[in-house]
């Protein structure tokens, strides 16, 4: 624990001025990021009387070692640079909302030369135009159903529609009339992009304007005694208004708002959002956090505005945005949430009518999600520990291990041997620290030595890494240790690069585990316990899981620990250990696709992938290549002819492969290799 005074600034050292800090703990990475109006001011009530401070800051302040500033010029640029550096170096201490699903939004790809509209998750594209988020994907399907009999927009794959030009059929939906098929030029791509356009326009709330206009084509059709048109467009129209009744009208029409409630205790905080366009509610989401940081309902508010809008542009920032508080500088704010949309954005707190009765559900929302939260939270916590105590009691360990690394070793008879390196914190996955190593201190199949190779290059680089950050005075590893195999830049293995200057990012390798487990029985565990002692590392435990009959080895034991089947801490051990495998047997998978597809043009030296792929373009094969003269070879372009003679040479000294066969019926297939450089 660190004393706060050790690192405070002098007197008259920070400016009194708008700004953003930073807090580092004493591995230099960033735990804290703030910003302030005045830095002097702000920073000043860290370094009083650590009695007088909120306990999660005072966890902060005795974490930290170190704390700088950035000075900006007004309160908007200290918003976005506290927002970049959240995002850039994820702080601990920091509030970050878990967004509790991936929700699917409605897109309409206008970026396509043929607009297409589709259920879409995840990041958002450039080019997309996204409405919603919704609950549910049914729920857009049925929507996108009901529209499509007005604006008939394709919503099929690029291959189906590639598929349906080659044919010069539509699929089902160009027949029924619910596409207008412009894979087969029915409509030109101006008029399929005008539809798609109208379809946006009705999605964004301008309705009225359709419908009323559906309606005086049906009058205008039914006086001059066209029946039948008539009577489509009053199915049109009725369309229309299904599809609008399934968002509920709430507030005035042609209003565009963002309604945000937020539901706290004293450890958590639940955030539930209402998109209201139009008038009406055209998606719903919620986060959850915990309050790592000494934070009020300001506070959470200002975090949530950003995490919802910092990636958003243009019309995704609505003109209105409702809130249950202010944030600390509310015109700040406005203006950072105005540059953001192009336009005036009005934050502020309903007082009356019907948007303070919507704020009252959204609020309603917010307590019924933090409740459901924390139910599933207290349960899921509480098994959680006490299989990491059970884990503990079972192999003598002081404390619980809060991280724990799993490494496995995956081949196939021997070819393509990796290892894969899984770590999980509190209990759960941390695939953001997942590691995968190819083994090249040797060839061949030997568990064992891939074990102690894998054990010794991790820590290894651990060891660079305390010694480089100054906790290690020298290197304790003994003199007539190997060094870890040396490795080509770009091949996958997490030792390429040597360790970065100090930026606040978590290192790969910075932090030691409390346990480590192998994939394995007893010699494993022998390998990887013999590493760390080559290393002179003696405070990190080691154990086995076999497979046969799910055993747990310890170093030197020559019996295992049996731990019950209905253990807490042996089904979180047999999480680890199957998240290992499945990690490793992916990459070797990986390795293996990508050596089969490997070409015979691979090993010609100096030529690149255009240039491959232009002689398999040019001659259709590489069957047919190793089959052409020098002559023809040269006349692709970009061949010249000193590669051409390259390339001939080449394919003249590859052994042809057997000829596959078929075991249907015994005859002799004649391979065509086109794609074999792919």
């Amino acid at each position: 624990m660190a004393d706060p005074s050790s690192y405070r600034p002098k007197p008259g050292q920070i400016p009194d001025s708008p700004g953003v800090y930073r807090f580092r703990d004493e591995h230099r990475r960033v735990i804290y990021v703030g910003k302030a109006k005045s830095l002097r001011q702000r920073l000043a009530n860290y370094f009083q009387d650590l009695a007088n401070l909120h306990p999660r800051t005072r966890t902060m302040v005795t974490t930290a070692a170190s704390v700088e500033w950035t000075v900006v010029a007004t309160e908007v640029e200290a918003l976005q640079l506290e927002y970049s550096w959240i995002k850039e170096f994820d702080p601990r201490f920091n509030v970050k909302y878990r967004d509790d699903k991936s929700y699917p939004y409605l897109a309409v790809t206008l970026n396509e030369e043929f607009p297409r509209v589709q259920v879409m998750r995840g990041a958002k594209k450039k080019g997309v135009r996204y409405f919603g988020p919704y609950g549910h994907a049914w729920a857009i399907r049925e929507t996108v159903d009901l529209m499509l009999r007005v604006f008939p927009v394709r919503t099929c794959s690029a291959g189906v529609f590639k598929n349906a030009a080659r044919t010069g059929r539509p699929c089902l939906l160009g027949y029924i009339g619910k596409c207008s098929a412009p894979c087969v030029g029915r409509v030109t791509p101006e008029e399929h992009r005008e539809l798609a356009d109208d379809f946006c326009d009705f999605m964004a709330g301008r309705t009225g304007t359709y419908i009323r206009r559906l309606e005086k084509d049906m009058m205008a059709a039914a006086e001059e005694m066209e029946y039948e048109r008539a009577a489509r467009l009053r199915d049109d129209v009725e369309a229309l208004k299904r599809a609008m009744e399934k968002s509920a009208v709430v507030l005035a029409d042609a209003t565009d708002a963002d309604l945000i409630a937020v539901a706290e205790d004293e450890l958590e905080a639940a955030v539930q959002i209402f998109h209201v366009r139009g008038g009406r509610v055209r998606g719903q989401r919620g986060w959850v956090t915990d309050k790592v940081e000494a934070v009020d309902t300001s506070g959470l508010v200002e975090h949530a505005l950003q995490q919802l809008y910092g990636e958003e542009t243009g019309d995704s920032v609505p003109k209105e945005v409702l809130v249950p508080a202010l944030p600390e500088d509310p015109e700040a704010v406005s203006q950072w949430l105005a540059g953001r949309r192009g336009s005036q954005v009005s934050l502020r707190i309903p007082q009356r009518g019907d948007k303070k009765d919507l704020m009252v559900t959204v609020q309603r929302n917010a307590q019924q999600a933090l409740g459901l939260h924390k139910t599933k939270r207290a349960s899921d916590l509480t098994t959680r520990s006490r299989a990491l105590e059970e884990i503990a009691e079972a192999l003598g360990l002081e404390t619980a291990p809060l991280r724990i690394e799993c490494f496995d070793i995956s081949h196939l008879q021997g070819d393509d041997v990796v290892a894969s390196m899984v770590v999980f914190e509190d209990g759960l996955a941390r695939k953001s620290e997942y590691r995968r190593f190819q083994i090249k201190g040797f060839e061949g199949q030997d568990d064992v030595r891939s074990m102690h190779e894998v054990i010794g290059r991790r820590f290894r680089r651990y060891l660079q890494e305390k010694e480089r950050t100054g906790e290690w005075e020298e290197s304790p590893a003994p003199s007539g240790a190997v060094p870890a195999p040396e490795t080509a830049a770009g091949d996958g293995d997490p030792f390429d690069n040597e360790p970065r200057e100090d930026d606040g990012r978590p290192k790969r390798f910075a932090y030691p585990p409390q346990l480590v487990v192998v994939d394995g029985g007893q010699p494993q565990v022998a390998a990887a316990k013999r590493a760390l002692d080559e290393l002179g590392i003696d405070d990190i435990a080691v154990c086995g899981l076999a497979k046969r009959l799910e055993e747990v080895w310890l170093p030197d034991d020559d019996d295992p620990v049996v731990l019950p089947r209905t253990s807490e801490g042996l089904y979180l051990l047999q999480r680890v250990r199957d998240e290992a495998h499945r990690f490793a047997i992916t990459y070797q998978r990986a390795k293996r696709a990508k050596r089969i597809r490997s070409s015979p043009l691979d090993a010609v030296s100096g030529l690149g992938e255009t240039r491959k792929q232009a002689l398999i373009k040019h001659f259709g094969s590489v069957k047919k290549l190793k089959q052409a003269t020098i002559d023809e070879i040269c006349e692709v372009p970009g061949i010249g002819r000193r590669t051409a003679e390259t390339v001939a040479v080449a394919l003249a000294s590859t052994t042809p492969a057997a000829p596959a066969v078929n075991t249907a019926t015994g005859e002799i297939i004649e391979e065509d290799d086109g794609g074999s450089t792919s």
